[in-house]
């Protein structure tokens, strides 16, 4: 199978048009449009310019003449299959994987296959297959693997180095490193893992050197996160460094710059991580940054091709960068660039091998992204394209960093977007509760939702309950049998503090949420009725029974223990974790929403839900189930349908003074 090569002219009106200006608030079209592009790389001489365009159900890969903005040529893989990560080779080579969609609230599903093609599309090459093939072809078959890229080996411009996942068990997988030749798809083994579920990190030789191994199996627990790290000798052996049963730290390698210096991450299972530098030889740790409230997040990395870490992202509010090579010429560089766009979070996306010729990334609350082109010899920054050109910055909201504390003592951080030309005043509120619970988090930037509902007036609250990512595997642990009670309490104790700052009026509140946010629609109500006037469940899960036998996560060992640690073990612990058995209590107007093909949440909770709120007399105003949607609608007139039944109902419940101010 081959990607098939096609040209267009339409990306690139859309990638440079500006927004036009208009008297009235964005149409809810605007906001669910996809952008017109999701990454981009610089290819290593600086001629081209990759860029992964989101069509919706299907991602392509693009490649534009820098100079011009011209499209060179148009990579879409047959079957719906999208592009998932992209890499620049050679000068003029990509390779790329293959992924499908399945919804906006999951990370793509990586179809294993890669391939590889040059900037003009020609030599359109399979790498890595499945199935059955014939005799020439079978060095491309993978069957039983699942191959990731380590590196693309700056220096060689035909191999790269991969790692290679295979099952050993019916609870682990194998890992191997293999070289790659990406013309003829040919590998070669360099070495493999020591023991099962091991992550594979190369040294500043490219070559396999540490094996960083996970656990989720616990003897008390039933599930929790554990490592091991192995350091490779000379002598080819792998030898343990670090092991955070026996240790009480979990250390995390993240790579290697070319004068040897291995970077690392280092936790006591409790705060958040420290940043710093590991020896080899010893597993001595040398801290070089650490933040009491924020894990590190993100990373500023060096240009010329010496592969440092020049700073760290935090992100307790508004990200931070922390520089710890300040004096290093390219954290000179970022510090100058970041101060010519200010209020704008700013990044190194990709530059060429020489680092003269640097993809600038900006975004900020208001602004969805922008990318820019700077020169270094010339000194100056050209204007490439922004990533959704119809949305008019000077009309969205400002996102402002809050912090509140629980009733129980615990700070907890989050984030409230007021709409624009308001006062920030005695706003209807919809307070927006993230996914998860444990991993995924709200940030500030850009974010559809928020700026959708406060361009119809509304504040948008977002908050980072406990186990939240990004605050140290304790704040995250805290969710364990936590998800009507803790969880909730700070759902509700951030409600009333903005409230009670007379940012938001105390009559005009509804909750709204998809996945775990789905959950907590209807169990925030259901344990403080007073606080909400109507809520929107959104592929959400309201029945621990479904979730434990229907759902993807309950179909393997390790997500069973997840989800038994997670609602507790007893019957009676599980139906106090469902927001189905409240159904009863819950007396506000409720709307619901699911994907018919949602594995995650099945859309057995909605119908079960639906049913139990009908039984107890308060039928919910209104109920999707959307045909060929998932965990998260992709579409775009599916989410258009989505959002216009969604302001409706809020509009109907707490509209008032959002109508007035989305007028002005």
């Amino acid at each position: 199978m081959k990607p098939t090569t096609i040209a267009t002219s339409w990306l690139l009106a859309a990638a440079c048009a500006l927004p036009a200006a208009a008297a009235q608030a964005q149409s809810i079209a605007d906001f669910v449009k996809h952008p017109t592009y999701s990454s981009a790389r610089i290819s290593p001489d600086g001629k081209y310019l990759a860029l992964r365009v989101d069509r919706g159900e299907q991602d392509v890969l693009t490649v534009l003449r820098t100079s011009d903005l011209k499209i060179v040529n148009v990579n879409q893989l047959p079957e719906k299959k999208s592009v998932g990560a992209f890499h620049w080779t050679s000068p003029e080579r990509l390779m790329f994987s293959a992924v499908r969609k399945i919804g906006s609230f999951e990370r793509p599903v990586g179809t294993g296959e890669w391939f590889a093609v040059n900037a003009d599309g020609s030599q359109p090459r399979t790498l890595i297959e499945y199935g059955t093939q014939n005799v020439t072809q079978r060095a491309k078959q993978a069957d039983g693997q699942f191959f990731s890229l380590l590196d693309t080996l700056p220096d060689d411009d035909v191999n790269v180095m991969m790692a290679a996942r295979y099952q050993r068990s019916n609870t682990g997988a194998g890992t191997e490193v293999v070289m790659m030749d990406t013309v003829s798809g040919r590998r070669k083994s360099l070495g493999r893992a020591p023991k099962e579920d091991c992550a594979m990190v190369l040294n500043h030789e490219k070559e396999p050197a540490f094996a960083v191994c996970y656990s989720d199996k616990d003897d008390e627990a039933g599930y929790d996160t554990h490592n091991e790290v192995y350091a490779r000798g000379a002598d080819g052996k792998w030898n343990q460094i670090s092991s955070s049963k026996s240790d009480g730290s979990r250390l995390r390698v993240l790579g290697s710059a070319r004068n040897g210096d291995i970077y690392a991450l280092r936790d006591d299972g409790k705060a958040p991580a420290s940043f710093g530098t590991l020896d080899a030889s010893s597993g001595k740790f040398t801290e070089l940054f650490k933040d009491t409230v924020s894990d590190v997040s993100g990373y500023v990395q060096s240009v010329d091709g010496s592969e440092r870490i020049l700073g760290v992202v935090t992100e307790a509010g508004e990200p931070e960068v922390s520089l710890v090579e300040p004096k290093h010429a390219d954290a000179q560089l970022y510090t100058s660039l970041a101060a010519a766009f200010p209020g704008q979070f700013v990044d190194f996306s990709s530059a060429t091998r020489d680092g003269q010729l640097i993809v600038v990334s900006t975004y900020s609350d208001r602004n969805p992204g922008e990318l820019y082109l700077y020169d270094r010899k010339a000194n100056k920054a050209r204007f490439l394209m922004k990533s959704r050109p119809w949305i008019d910055a000077n009309k969205m909201g400002t996102m402002q960093a809050i912090s509140f504390t629980a009733r129980d003592g615990r700070k907890i951080h989050g984030y409230l977007t007021i709409p624009r030309g308001s006062d920030g005043k005695n706003l209807p509120l919809i307070v927006n509760v993230h996914g998860g619970p444990m991993g995924p988090r709200d940030n500030w930037g850009y974010s559809t939702e928020p700026q959708m509902f406060a361009s119809r007036g509304y504040a948008t609250l977002q908050i980072n309950y406990r186990g939240s990512g990004g605050f140290g595997k304790a704040f995250q642990d805290q969710a364990y049998g936590q998800w009507s009670q803790g969880i909730m309490n700070d759902i509700i104790d951030g409600t009333r503090h903005v409230i009670a700052q007379g940012q938001a009026d105390k009559d005009k509140v509804c909750i709204y949420g998809g996945s775990f946010g789905g959950y907590a629609s209807l169990m925030a109500p259901a344990r403080d009725a007073e606080l909400f006037k109507c809520a929107f469940g959104y592929v959400g899960l309201y029945d621990a029974q479904i979730q434990l036998s229907k759902s993807d996560t309950s179909r393997s060992e390790s997500g069973r223990r997840y989800l038994l640690r997670a609602f507790g073990r007893t019957r009676a612990e599980q139906d106090a974790m469902s927001p189905i058995t409240y159904a009863n209590q819950l007396k506000l107007p409720i709307y619901l929403a699911a994907g018919a093909r949602d594995e995650r949440c099945p859309p057995e909770h909605t119908e079960a839900i639906a049913k139990a709120l009908t039984a107890a007399g308060n039928a919910p105003e209104g109920m999707i189930i959307q045909s060929g949607e998932a965990h998260g609608f992709y579409k775009e007139e599916n989410n258009e349908h989505l959002y216009t039944e969604m302001l409706s109902f809020f509009d109907r419940h707490i509209g008032g003074k959002a109508k007035a101010q989305a007028s002005r």
